[in-house]
């Protein structure tokens, strides 16, 4: 049981990860290939075997279809069986994160669900037995016979040519953080995103591509290092793997980076929004009208002739013209006009600042006008909201913002002490940097600036808009929920009036954050399991390939603590060398999503890049040890 909102929110997430799955259907896919690659790997002996007996390829494929049917027909069973039974713990998982009514909560079975499961998985298995048939049809006799003995080429790369692209790929990349980071005012468009997006792809390619060829070559020149212990065999295996798997380590590496941005952003949301929730919405209800609107303005935005004609009237008498008694329902009421004039801009509140502002952030509206707010109107509100109270002299004003990118740009123009003239007055700044306060409840900090001026600064010439905010006159929940019931019914038809509730924007902030966080959850989750799997399955199928060498070793004397030793090095650089540079590429995307989100608050970031490595410990790190044991499991002596 959720609001009307919520639902909205819920069906808004179902839609969304339907569109998810589907692409997600094609990591995963491509993952089942990646397995199948493994399994025929390990069984490219017994192929031969069954080929020296007489069983022609075509019998084989046979052999291989019928097995990879009743493989996918038995996982997608138990897959469908087990998913079902989860379902219920995640339902009331989501219904927690949109604080549902769960006292009517009951066993249900999503058929659409099913029935998209049934047909991703099938259309993957049907492209699984087309790459086994086709994998089959292409060996030949020798090459499954001895594959277990045959090492993959290491190419020795020209060193020159390796370093030569790995500058130029550190460049690219050092260009791309610089458009992400010091440059990110200059990404105002959408389609100027995928810039840096390119360049981080292509250098994350070139550098991994580069590195594979320089990492044997430099190790081989340091000999103390490279002729200690079993070294020489470890860094020659890791070097075949990481020349011959260049594509899927750099895919692993993006996957890692965008888990790691896609879980810490998330997170962050939904902290953040949490958090904002008592701060930002602190009063029961508030309405705000713009005032005094202009016919020639009316077509471009929407107005009828009768808002219009009762924009120049204030929202109580709104209120009383469509039946809402004010004083009955409402409580701590602050009834206030916000002002603007056109002399004004925010380019001529920035004095000297201006010019270098539009050089640093030239996609910001400097030709927009001003808003100012008498100090003892915004006084009542700030006794309302529970905000710190001002006082100014005849000749001071004060900035009030909560955006931290336009904190900052203000309080370049405070510093140099920026006069503004109003009425034929000049007027200085209070303080050389902006307070912390806003106007209107939101569930994010949007106040870009409002200015706090003595009371004879401004006159009714000057109205912009008019804001009343109140509690509701309720003692329970139900009864808030009644005067909100009914604040929604008013038939607001013929006046220009728009409302936001603690509760709406409570509920819109708990539904918005769940949808995120738990979209989050699913992208990054899937991706840190897909490339854990890719790794984990590659070094499974070189373990099963390398088992002779490893008995080679202990016949020509080496005791297993240094085969195991060595084992584990392999696979500890091999897991660890992308999520580095997964890492590296993530401090410079967080810096980036934190721009993109700053109206949230970056207060709960640190949290969310806390929980986000606990994640990826517990899941990566889990893998990387399943495949270590499992691995010296294949190479033992039996």
């Amino acid at each position: 049981k959720v609001s009307s909102s919520t639902r909205e929110i819920i069906k808004l997430m179902n839609n969304m990860l339907s569109g998810v799955s589907v692409f997600v259907s094609f990591i995963l896919g491509f993952l089942i290939i990646y397995a199948s690659r493994f399994l025929m790997k390990r069984r490219k002996k017994e192929f031969g075997i069954y080929m020296t007996l007489g069983m022609g390829k075509g019998k084989i494929s046979k052999v291989l279809f019928f097995e990879t049917l009743m493989i996918g027909i038995l996982s997608l069973g138990v897959g469908l069986v087990f998913g079902i039974l989860l379902s219920q713990f995640m339902s009331i998982f989501v219904a927690n994160m949109f604080e549902a009514d769960l006292t009517k909560f009951s066993f249900t079975i999503s058929q659409s669900a099913t029935l998209k499961t049934i047909v991703y998985f099938t259309i993957m298995y049907l492209l699984v037995m087309i790459f086994n048939t086709f994998s089959v049809g292409k060996c030949k006799l020798i090459d499954l016979l001895y594959a277990n003995k045959k090492s993959e080429q290491v190419k020795m790369k020209n060193p020159y040519l390796c370093v030569f692209v790995f500058i130029c790929a550190s460049i690219m990349l050092g260009y791309a953080y610089y458009l992400v980071t010091g440059g990110v005012t200059s990404l105002n468009s959408p389609d100027k995103i995928f810039i840096p997006i390119i360049l981080g792809t292509l250098s994350t390619f070139l550098i991994i591509w580069s590195l594979s060829g320089l990492l044997l070559k430099i190790v081989m020149s340091m000999k103390n290092v490279y002729y200690k212990g079993l070294n020489s065999f470890t860094l020659r295996q890791i070097s075949s793997k990481i020349n011959t798997t260049v594509i899927s380590m750099t895919m692993v590496c993006l996957m890692l980076f965008i888990t790691i941005c896609v879980l810490s952003s998330s997170l962050s949301i939904k902290n953040s929004m949490t958090a904002n929730l008592k701060e930002l919405a602190p009063a029961d209800i508030q309405f705000y009208k713009t005032l005094d609107i202009d016919e020639r303005i009316m077509e471009d935005y929407g107005y009828s002739i009768e808002q219009v004609k009762n924009s120049s009237q204030l929202i109580k008498d709104d209120l009383k013209q469509v039946g809402f008694d004010v004083d009955a329902k409402l409580k701590d009421i602050v009834d206030m006009n916000t002002y603007a004039t056109n002399d004004i801009l925010i380019e001529d509140t920035l004095g000297t600042y201006y010019e270098e502002a539009k050089k640093t952030y030239p996609q910001l509206a400097y030709d927009s006008a001003e808003s100012f707010v008498r100090i003892s109107d915004y006084n009542k509100l700030a006794t309302l909201y529970g905000k710190p109270t001002y006082t100014l002299e005849e000749d001071e004003y004060i900035i009030i913002a909560d955006f931290d990118s336009w904190i900052t740009i203000r309080n370049e123009g405070l510093k140099r002490n920026t006069p503004i003239s109003l009425l034929g007055k000049t007027y200085y700044p209070k303080y050389q940097e902006c307070q912390d306060g806003f106007l209107d409840m939101t569930s994010s900090h949007v106040n870009i600036g409002t200015f706090l001026v003595p009371d004879d600064a401004v006159d009714d010439s000057m109205r912009e808009r008019n804001i009343l905010a109140a509690n509701y006159k309720a003692n329970t929940e139900e009864e808030k929920q009644a005067i909100e019931k009914e604040i929604a019914s008013l038939d607001t038809d013929g006046i220009y009036l728009s409302a936001s509730s603690k509760l709406a924007i409570y509920e819109g902030s708990v539904g918005l954050g769940a949808m995120v966080t738990f979209i989050g959850l699913y992208l990054g989750i899937i991706f840190m399991m897909t490339s854990a799997a890719l790794l984990a399955l590659k070094e499974l199928s070189e373990s099963s390939d390398n088992k002779e060498r490893f008995a080679m070793l202990r016949k020509i004397g080496t005791d297993e603590k240094m085969i195991n030793k060595a084992l584990f090095y392999q696979i500890a650089i091999f897991f660890f060398f992308p999520l580095a540079l997964a890492i590296l590429h993530s401090v410079f995307g967080i810096i980036f999503c934190s721009y993109l989100l700053e109206t949230f608050g970056g207060e709960q970031l640190l949290k969310s890049i806390l929980m986000t490595a606990g994640v990826l410990i517990f899941i990566y790190g889990g893998y990387f040890i399943l495949t270590y044991l499992c691995s010296k499991n294949i190479i033992k002596e039996k």
